[in-house]
């Protein structure tokens, strides 16, 4: 992970990084644009700001200055569930108040972070893991869609579009099984280059768009003029904080995990909050959303097989690059959304598989683990796979109860600390049926114990399950 690789492979590895997450920056800011009527100007400043904000991001997150970030290949971009936050208090309030408003919840992180660190405890591998796997199916959706479009737009789910995202699958797998060495570990980015190909060779491009505007685009501060601070405007955001806190330490924990770092959650996931807040800081002075961690990233990492920090160190520096070139950023916007989703979709489905091997390591053989995890994913996944069920809900409680991640958390968070740390232990041992033996039946061997030493074979590494001796209260380590 710490290994300075040379710099022809870390630039392309980085470049990896950046083309699989270029899409979230972009529909980001050009949905901002659509929604609130922005001017063409501000929105390629926009777009400039969202790439130097992400980059310098990723620098701080795997860089680790100081105590910020946790010196892991993370690559940050402009969060999704924040952006509607956004959009909705600028609706309401106006853009001034929506960019006063992240900038109260990036110090408002900074804040509630020593408080967050101290419960870390009850986020032990049973709740993390569901965590991520609902943020894994939450991600594949949002690569769905920019495949689909959404239900009820024109040329939704378009035959064609749905072949160049499979294509591009194909292309990926193609590479990733024919390839050895550097170029298998490239197989993500070659697929996509392959995919952009084949939508060129078929559709065509639009390229006039590249040759618009000048070759050099600085980004603004305040875009929107001077912040308004409205804390029960900014409310909604800061509970949203929360939950975001929370989905960090699962992807602190799952990344670390990604690249076989052994870490120490209460330190390294304090690093990542701070690196949060301090990028979504300087978003906010740019008229950006939070800015959040990306899960994708994590997903190319395990895929690739490349764990070097300095990978995603470099993909910072492209990005901050891109956020100056302005022909450069107007060229990767022109990358077919169908062709980023395809790609997404495999990225997405390995984070998902991640989560999945944590719960394998929570023990759910024990009744009230398997309990917990099924009611949070429950609970979680309801908002994901039926968007507007709270839609009858007041809009305050909404913003908690649709964030699928931040309710499965919460969810499996509270459940573990009912069940393991506010009340006795009952047994919960492992549901295995114990064939009927009557003793009688059985002879013992005689066996004259004198005299014999037996020999030393160690402890077998299996899960024991809980045995209450009267008056006795035994809890299991993955209680805590």
């Amino acid at each position: 992970m710490d290994e300075a690789r040379p710099l022809g492979k870390i630039v392309l590895f980085g470049l990896q990084h950046v083309l699989v997450m270029a899409a979230t920056p972009i529909s980001a800011v050009f949905l901002m644009s659509a929604t609130l009527g922005l001017s063409p100007g501000v929105t390629v400043d926009l777009l400039s700001a969202a790439f130097l904000a992400s980059g310098v991001g990723s620098l701080i997150q795997s860089l680790g200055p100081w105590k910020f970030g946790p010196k892991l290949p993370f690559v940050m971009l402009p969060g999704g569930a924040p952006l509607v936050l956004f959009l909705a208090i600028a609706a309401q309030h106006g853009l001034r108040t929506a960019t006063g408003a992240v900038l109260l919840t990036a110090v408002f992180t900074f804040v509630v972070l020593p408080l967050f660190s101290r419960l870390l405890r009850f986020f032990p591998p049973l709740v993390i893991g569901t965590m991520v796997v609902i943020v894994g199916i939450n991600l594949v959706k949002v690569g769905a869609l920019l495949v689909t479009g959404r239900p009820g737009e024109p040329g939704f789910a378009a035959p064609s579009h749905l072949a160049l995202a499979f294509a591009t699958i194909g292309f990926t797998v193609a590479f990733y099984w024919l390839c050895t060495g550097v170029l298998r570990q490239l197989a993500v980015l070659l697929g996509l280059i392959a995919g952009t190909a084949l939508a060129l060779l078929l559709f065509g491009l639009d390229g006039g768009r590249i040759a618009e505007g000048g070759l050099v685009g600085v980004p603004h501060l305040l875009p929107f003029g001077t912040p308004q601070f409205n804390l029960l405007a900014a409310l909604p955001l800061m509970l949203y904080s929360l939950a975001s806190m929370a989905e960090a330490t699962g992807q602190t924990v799952i990344n670390a995990e990604a690249v076989g770092k052994d870490i120490e959650p209460r330190t390294a996931v304090p690093r990542t909050v701070r690196g949060d807040a301090a990028t979504s800081l300087l978003g906010g002075l740019f008229g950006l959303p939070l800015m959040v961690t990306s899960g994708e990233n994590i997903g190319i990492v395990r895929v690739t097989g490349v764990r070097s920090r300095f990978v995603t160190a470099a993909a910072g520096l492209v990005l901050v690059a891109l956020g100056f070139l302005a022909p450069v950023t107007r060229a990767i916007s022109v990358i077919p959304s169908a062709v980023i989703g395809g790609t997404a979709l495999v990225v997405f489905a390995v984070i998902t598989v991640l989560g999945v091997q944590m719960l394998g390591r929570a023990e759910l053989d024990r009744h009230t683990h398997t309990f917990i995890c099924a009611v949070a994913l429950a609970l979680g996944l309801l908002p994901i796979l039926v968007p507007g069920v709270y839609s009858g809900f007041p809009s305050t409680v909404r913003i908690l109860l649709e964030s699928g991640v931040g309710v499965g958390a919460l969810v499996a968070a509270v459940l573990n600390v009912l069940f393991h740390h506010l009340r006795p232990r009952r047994n919960d041992a492992p549901d295995v049926d114990a064939p009927d033996v009557d003793a009688s039946d059985v002879d013992a061997p005689d066996v004259d114990a004198s005299g014999v030493d037996a020999p030393d074979i160690g402890t077998p590494d299996v899960g024991t399950p809980d045995v209450e001796a009267p008056g006795v209260r035994r809890q299991s380590a993955s209680s805590s």
